[in-house]
Parts: C-alpha cells; sequence; structure tokens
C-alpha cells in the first residue's frame, strides 16, 4: 500500500464521517476529522522519532512520560476541572499504569526491553486516559440526576463520600464497559490490534494471542486502578450540584450546609 493509496482512503472515510455528523447536525462537526488529521501527523511524527528511540531505555521512558503528560491534559481539558487536580489526575495515570506494567515485566510474561515497555505502556496509559475520562464525564451527571438521593442521606447524617457511593459505582462501572466487552469480545468480534501487529510482525498466532491476553489483562488491570483513583478523588464532593457544572466546581450549594433551613428551602424551590 502507498501513502497516497492511504491518503485517499483516509480523505474519504473523514469525508464520509464528516457528512453524516453534519446531516445529524451533532455538536462539534469538525471534531471528528480533526481528531483523525491530528492522527495523522502525529503518527507521522512518531513513526519518523520511533527509530532513534525503540532501543533506548532512556529515550522510551521520555516518550512514556510525554504520554502521561499528554493523557493527564486531555483529561483536564476533557472534565474542565479545577487546576488544583491537575497533580492527582497525574498521579492517577502514572499510578494506574506503572502497577499493570510492574505485574508484566516482573513477572516475565513480556520480555522488559524498550519496545515492548513502549508499546505496552502506551497501550496501558492510553485505556487509563479512556477511563477516567468516561468516569469523570458519568459522574458529574449521575451526581445531578441523584442530587435528591444524596441529600436525603446527608439528612440522614451520612457523610459526603457515602451520599454519592451509589452515584460513583455507577459512574466507575459505566467506564469500565468498553475494555471489558473489548476483552469478552476479542477473538469473535474483534480483533485486537496488539494481536494484528504481532503477527504481521512474524510472530506465530500462538505467541501474538499470548501478547494479547498479557495486553488485555493490563487493560483491565489499569481501568481498575483508574476508576478506584478516580473515584477516591471526586467520590466525596464538596457541594451538592444544582445543574451541569464540571467536577469540583464550587459554584453551588455546600454539603456542609445540608442542615441550614434557608438553603433546603432553596433546593425545594
Amino acid at each position: 500500500m502507498t501513502p497516497l493509496v492511504t491518503m485517499i482512503a483516509v480523505a474519504l472515510l473523514a469525508a464520509l464521517t464528516l457528512g453524516v455528523v453534519l446531516a445529524l447536525r451533532l455538536e462539534h462537526p469538525w471534531l471528528q476529522p480533526w481528531a483523525l488529521l491530528r492522527a495523522v501527523v502525529q503518527l507521522g511524527i512518531l513513526s519518523l522519532i520511533l527509530n532513534g528511540v525503540i532501543s533506548n531505555r532512556w529515550w522510551v521512558a521520555i516518550f512514556l512520560t510525554v504520554m502521561v503528560a499528554a493523557a493527564t491534559w486531555v483529561i483536564f481539558r476533557r472534565l474542565r476541572v479545577a487546576p488544583r487536580y491537575l497533580p492527582a489526575l497525574a498521579g492517577t495515570v502514572i499510578g494506574a499504569s506503572a502497577v499493570p506494567l510492574v505485574v508484566v515485566f516482573a513477572t516475565g510474561a513480556v520480555d522488559f526491553s524498550p519496545r515492548y515497555l513502549l508499546a505496552l505502556g502506551g497501550i496501558v496509559i492510553g485505556n487509563t486516559m479512556t477511563v477516567c475520562t468516561l468516569t469523570g464525564r458519568s459522574l458529574g451527571s449521575l451526581y445531578l440526576s441523584q442530587r435528591d438521593e444524596m441529600e436525603a442521606w446527608l439528612s440522614l447524617g451520612a457523610t459526603p463520600r457515602r451520599s454519592a457511593l451509589r452515584a460513583v459505582r455507577s459512574a466507575a462501572s459505566t467506564a469500565l464497559i468498553p475494555s471489558t466487552d473489548q476483552t469478552r469480545t476479542t477473538g469473535i468480534v474483534t480483533l485486537p490490534g496488539a494481536f494484528v501487529g504481532a503477527v504481521f510482525a512474524g510472530a506465530s498466532p500462538i505467541q501474538a494471542a499470548q501478547f494479547q491476553i498479557v495486553v488485555l489483562a493490563a487493560i483491565l488491570a489499569a481501568g481498575a486502578l483508574s476508576a478506584a483513583s478516580f473515584s477516591g478523588i471526586f467520590g466525596a464532593p464538596e457541594v451538592l450540584p444544582l445543574d451541569e457544572r464540571p467536577l469540583g466546581e464550587s459554584r453551588s450549594r455546600s454539603f456542609s450546609g445540608a442542615s441550614n433551613s434557608a438553603e433546603k428551602s432553596q433546593i425545594g424551590s
């Protein structure tokens, strides 16, 4: 496949995507074509620099650091949380990604080489970013839709974390659905990229399957850790939301004022 043929196919698919989105009058219709254009540019740059990176552990470490920073920034921008949460978000991405990688390489399931560290690390970091984003988006909506229930718990003397427990569990469960379904349907509905790539690289189907199952297990572990960490950060909200707003936003009624009669009358109005 020549680069020209690739670009023609990508351009046609981008046009098809844009046409459908415009016809449906969805929000931000240029978002998908723009994302595709960014992917083309970023992958082009990546392919040029990987020759010097993939064989050096220090360069791989730097590259993974850049990935962590980019994933943290995407979560921050997507959820529009306050800047004070940036260190916590970065810690979530780092911790949730590092633990599965340590297990994989410490057990010898995958050789600890720059090539595999970069490949597996990039996959796990990307999944961590997705789970955090999905958890945050669901959590914000659930805090609003379950506000009355949370208020009832608070009126009974429950802590903010206890009052938000059902919303947190539901948001975390929703965020884990994509990676769970991907794992359940592997080999039946989907052929994962790691498996296909390993086969194309010359590995036997058995070896490719072994690598893929390790990747899937690492993704699930990272997703669970991401949801747990993210829930720990935002699972005890200091405010009771009155409308859609970013997580951690302080411009709504404080939980600490749940017993204030004036504020109760405001909620009831």
